[in-house]
């Protein structure tokens, strides 16, 4: 029960980094590159349907799912995009912003010390008053009771270790975490092409 209760609140805490717009929450179509994968993970790469219509009249998309749903004018109907894949490939991004979302992905949304799920802040290995430098090889998530008893010390004098030293991810490592955490609504149409390098079941 414990672990289950710090699941959902680790999911309440990530819950408030993504901030979906009005216009995903009715219809959102996956949109996929032109090798079939998505354009990204997490946050998963969602259009408003009124963007996938669009693309889709520009020609810049195939449909490759629907919904039942259908959108109308006065000269033809439509059913709404559920999955659409680009025409032109899009070459992915090879660097991570460095950004407060993105760290605490590469951290797995847990305290670096103690592996706490909540009440997550950050915390410099090198405390910057000794010289540290805020950078993704220095700063790692830390739980307010963990960041409390480190303060200003090193590692050494805190009697203190890390889960995981600390370094710059790639795109390809972040894709890989994000995987590891689905969004709330995934349509069921999405799920063949989200996890399609999965190994099957027997």
């Amino acid at each position: 029960m414990k672990d289950l209760a710090e699941h959902h609140r680790a999911d309440d805490f990530r819950a408030g980094f993504v901030r979906e717009p009005s216009a995903l929450k009715q219809f959102p179509a996956l949109v996929l590159n032109a090798d079939f994968r998505p354009l990204s993970y997490y946050p998963l790469s969602l259009w408003p349907w009124q963007e996938a219509v669009k693309a889709v009249f520009a020609d810049r998309v195939t449909i490759l799912a629907e919904y039942d749903a259908e959108v109308r004018s006065q000269r033809l109907a439509l059913r709404i995009p559920s999955v659409v894949v680009l025409k032109d490939y899009v070459k992915p991004q090879k660097s991570v912003a460095f950004t407060r979302f993105n760290l605490f992905l590469r951290d797995e949304f847990r305290c670096q010390y103690c592996g706490a799920p909540s009440d997550l802040t950050f915390d410099h290995v090198v405390p910057r008053s000794r010289g540290g430098v805020t950078s993704w090889e220095n700063v790692v998530a830390a739980c307010a009771p963990c960041n409390l008893r480190k303060a200003n010390k090193s590692l050494r004098q805190a009697g203190m270790n890390l889960r995981h030293a600390p370094r710059a991810p790639d795109a390809e490592h972040m894709n890989a975490m994000g995987r590891r955490f689905p969004p709330g609504h995934l349509h069921d149409s999405w799920l063949d092409f989200l996890y399609w390098d999965a190994e099957l079941e027997a």
